[in-house]
């Protein structure tokens, strides 16, 4: 294979795919890692920056991924002029840069820093994803692109039940829980030196991150990874030439709001279970597990996807069972309140169901993704693209949750979740058949 000759799947030898896929996992590691550790650093950030309310704490999540609403249409056009490895190496660079500006953020504790650092991740992040859904989508099969994609999200939840743990881990102390539940009686200079060295404990771990990202963009501009395209992109006269706009097609721009609702809902389950648990008693060194618990019940709907589809059930099929199952754990957190005694954790039965929504969203991601980029021919960048300006639902649903915990309480928040689920119903049995606008 020639430097810099573009290739179709087909073109692709069995080595050649196994090792673009290796490469892709890798990647997928890389944003769960980085994604998942927000979940603690909400809770953290609330405490060593003095925040105020649960709108304020979630700026985090906001912060980090408002960037996949303004950076995917500029990342589409970065990768169509630079290629893939290069628009890959330019991602890590950049996430690199977000990560090393958490040392001057904890140097001044300065939590608008700190969210600048997470929007320049997030930045970093969207040239990535924009990359590398549409590329591991086409290396193979569209009937089992649910599959590979399912071994991808193996790969990110695994590296997000590890991230809260290694962050709890490299910046909390058993003595930690007496620091916290003291703060409130320090007279206001010693609070401050407490303060201090408590973020500035997040220095070590992201110098370390930003380094690694670095060394990371750099080996994959001199990787084997193809540059690969599909075949209806090389074919001028494929169906959707008679397009015009990407806005053209219903199953994509009502994909990308299921996009949108999906990443919101699995946001909110993992985002927002610890200051869940603590509001039923727990401290955070105790509540730090509840995200782990989450991504395992995720990557359990994981390894059931790659074990049925498509052999047993179709990738939509799954779909549909996942978001009736997500409407259904919503109802079971909203109504039932009991006390339980589960794997040493004295708290509601409803933080269960919460965690289970990790299995209820584990084939969401993997069902909307073929069936909204079906056919797109030439316009599949565009549309890649417009989902992955979806993920801003990351950003905004958070939000809303922390608004509602705040003027009723932590429970009443995941009402937010029921519509949420209602239009990933619809979408699963109806929307995506759509394929025009006329009625």
């Amino acid at each position: 294979m020639s430097a810099g000759k573009i290739l179709t799947p087909e073109d692709l030898t069995p080595r050649q795919t196994t090792i673009s896929v290796g490469i892709i996992a890798v990647m997928f590691f890389i944003f769960g890692f980085v994604s998942w550790v927000n979940a603690i650093l909400i809770p953290y950030f609330k405490i060593a920056c003095e925040l105020k309310g649960n709108v304020e704490s979630y700026l985090v999540t906001f912060a980090f991924y408002i960037s996949y609403l303004v950076m995917s249409v500029p990342a589409a056009e970065l990768l169509k002029k630079t290629g893939f490895k290069k628009g890959i190496m330019t991602g890590f660079l950049i996430m690199s840069a977000g990560a090393l500006l958490f040392i001057p953020a904890a140097l001044g504790r300065t939590y608008g820093i700190f969210l600048v650092g997470l929007f320049t991740l997030g930045t970093g992040l969207s040239i990535l994803q924009t990359a590398a859904n549409p590329y591991i989508t086409i290396l193979g099969p569209k009937e089992s692109a649910a599959r590979r994609l399912s071994l991808m999200g193996i790969a990110n939840k695994t590296a997000g039940i590890l991230a809260p743990l290694i962050f709890a881990a490299v910046v909390l102390r058993a003595t930690d829980t007496d620091l916290f539940r003291s703060l409130e009686t320090m007279d206001e200079t010693a609070k401050a030196s407490a303060l201090d060295e408590l973020i500035r404990r997040v220095i070590y771990p992201y110098a370390v991150v930003g380094g690694v990202l670095m060394m990371l963009g750099l080996a994959i501009r001199f990787s084997p990874l193809p540059e690969i395209q599909t075949a209806e992109e090389q074919n001028e006269r494929h169906q959707a030439d008679h397009k015009k706009s990407i806005l053209e097609f219903p199953h994509v721009v009502l994909g990308a709001f299921a996009i949108f609702f999906h990443v919101g809902t699995q946001v909110i389950s993992i985002d927002t279970v610890i200051s869940y648990a603590e509001g039923m008693g727990l401290t955070l060194p105790e509540a730090k597990a509840f995200p782990s618990f989450t991504l395992t019940a995720t990557i359990t709907g994981y390894l059931l996807g790659i074990a049925l589809i498509p052999s047993v059930i179709s990738q939509r099929t799954a779909l549909r069972i996942c978001t009736l199952l997500g409407l259904l754990f919503t109802i079971g957190a909203l109504t039932l309140h009991q006390k339980v005694q589960w794997l040493g954790y004295p708290v509601h039965v409803s933080i269960w169901f919460i965690v289970l929504l990790g299995l209820a969203n584990s084939l969401v991601w993997a069902g909307i993704w073929p069936l909204a980029m079906d056919g797109l021919g030439r316009f599949t960048k565009k549309g890649s693209s417009l989902l992955i300006m979806g993920l801003c639902g990351n950003a905004l649903m958070p939000l809303g949750y922390g608004w509602l915990a705040d003027k009723t309480n932590l429970t009443t928040g995941y009402w937010i979740l029921v519509p949420c689920y209602l239009y990933l119903i619809w979408y699963s049995f109806k929307g995506h058949l759509i394929k025009s606008w006329k009625f």
